[in-house]
């Protein structure tokens, strides 16, 4: 990872220092992704299974995972692993029961009654990426929220294995959050799926989850269609941007910017610090673990991509987390709370020096489902409440729409809309 000097940096090399990797690839990916959503629209599952087994099984011949198959596989799952998926069930589940939408009814004046309610999506497509690790941390943080809302249709998707499976872990969460129908398939052909439907997937309304660039964009493009989809967020590759300074741990430091260029070799770290003798300490760490981490390759990748830069001061490193509006944003200080008012723009921020980001991944009960590529700026962690749809409803008495008339009549009109003034004087002619 290189070291960057912020105050040193023209405009342009700052934008160049915190640009996401995959955003050179948009235009070329964007066409690659538009043709996959074709294909799956006009053709169906001989396209959803033709990708693949162009990019995961050779030999698979059936999308749908049948509940002998999800149980088979569900059983095969250790003691240790079950324990530990409990756990990571009970604290999610905690953490998504505080936030069940409560229905409001208010009278806004004299004989006028609105309320607000809330209604589980029928169709919920979860998205569950595969390839380089197989991720049932993501199934129980789509699946515990689908699982409290309800939602009629529970639709669990996900690249196979070489052989055609899909990992025990996998499974036991499936069956533990009531998911209603799996299918094995993943990349952009799996939300093509979802979105338009084939033979055997019938559409959903709303797509989740997190994936790489492929799958970021055919979930934006899908959204787009008439009648598609919506969708959860712009999820991609992950990213982490630590904010630290002398009084934080170099090891920790290290093993958390490891822990997510670990994900993949698009993700991105960053380490932001006004302390010289902290970023040194930091890169030395990391080579370190390097040496014993399983993903290396894939790590080194990433940090080919990362960046560690000094700052001015602890005020400067918060602009710069403000500007980069990371997925997830961890604060290694002492005195980390007070710094909090000036970082808001993150999908999840870990407050700490024992607050490492995987304990969000996992199981300390927040969702791990966050926006990436700066969408933290104006998109939310996923939660609750992303699970229904909400509407209102208003009944109005005639003593009530009298009292009102003549604001209605009088706006109508200012706007030139006489059929809607109409509605109103028509109500009030007709008392008998």
């Amino acid at each position: 990872m290189r070291v960057f000097q912020w105050s040193q940096l023209s405009d342009q090399q700052q934008a160049d220092v915190l640009a996401r990797p995959a955003q050179s690839q948009s235009v070329e990916l964007q066409q690659q992704v538009a043709a996959i959503i074709n294909a799956v629209a006009s053709e169906g599952d001989a396209a959803v299974l033709r990708y693949t087994r162009q990019f995961d099984c050779e030999t698979l011949s059936e999308l749908r995972y049948s509940e002998a198959e999800i149980a088979a596989q569900a059983g095969k799952l250790s003691t240790d692993v079950q324990q530990a998926i409990d756990t990571a069930y009970a604290t999610i589940r905690a953490f998504h029961l505080q936030q069940q939408p409560q229905d409001i009814r208010v009278e806004t004046a004299p004989g006028v009654v609105c309320t607000q309610r809330f209604d589980a999506l029928n169709a919920v497509g979860l998205y569950i990426p595969g390839g380089t690790a197989v991720l049932p941390s993501t199934a129980l943080m789509l699946g515990v929220p689908a699982q409290i809302a309800n939602n009629p249709r529970r639709v669990l998707v996900s690249p196979p294995d070489k052989n055609g499976e899909l990992s025990p872990a996998l499974m036991y969460v499936a069956q533990k959050c009531g998911i209603t129908e799996v299918y094995r398939c993943g990349g952009a052909q799996a939300i093509a799926a979802l979105a338009v439907g084939t033979e055997s997937i019938a559409p959903v309304a709303k797509i989740f989850g997190p994936g790489n660039s492929f799958v970021t964009a055919a979930k934006q493009q899908v959204a787009q269609r008439n009648g598609g989809p919506a969708i959860d967020m712009p999820a991609g590759p992950s990213e982490l941007l630590v904010i630290a300074d002398d009084t934080a741990n170099p090891a920790f430091v290290a093993a958390d910017l490891l822990s997510q260029a670990e994900h993949g070799a698009d993700s991105q770290v960053i380490l932001v610090s006004p302390s010289a003798s902290l970023i040194e300490a930091t890169q030395s760490a990391i080579e370190q673990q390097l040496e014993v981490l399983p993903r290396s390759a894939t790590a080194r990748k990433a940090l080919e991509q990362s960046a560690l830069i000094q700052t001015e001061s602890l005020e400067q490193a918060c602009q710069i987390s403000q500007r980069y509006a990371p997925e997830h944003l961890s604060v290694q200080l002492d005195d980390a709370e007070q710094y909090l008012p000036q970082l808001t723009l993150a999908g999840s921020i870990f407050i700490g020096h024992y607050t490492p980001e995987s304990g969000g991944d996992y199981a300390t009960g927040t969702n791990h489902v966050l926006p990436t590529y700066g969408f933290a700026r104006n998109y939310s962690s996923l939660g609750l409440l992303d699970f229904y749809r909400r509407y209102t409803t208003q009944t109005v008495s005639k003593q009530g729409l009298a009292q009102l008339s003549k604001a209605i009549i009088t706006l109508a009109e200012t706007e030139g809309l006489r059929a809607h003034a109409r509605a109103v004087s028509i109500r009030l002619e007709n008392q008998s």
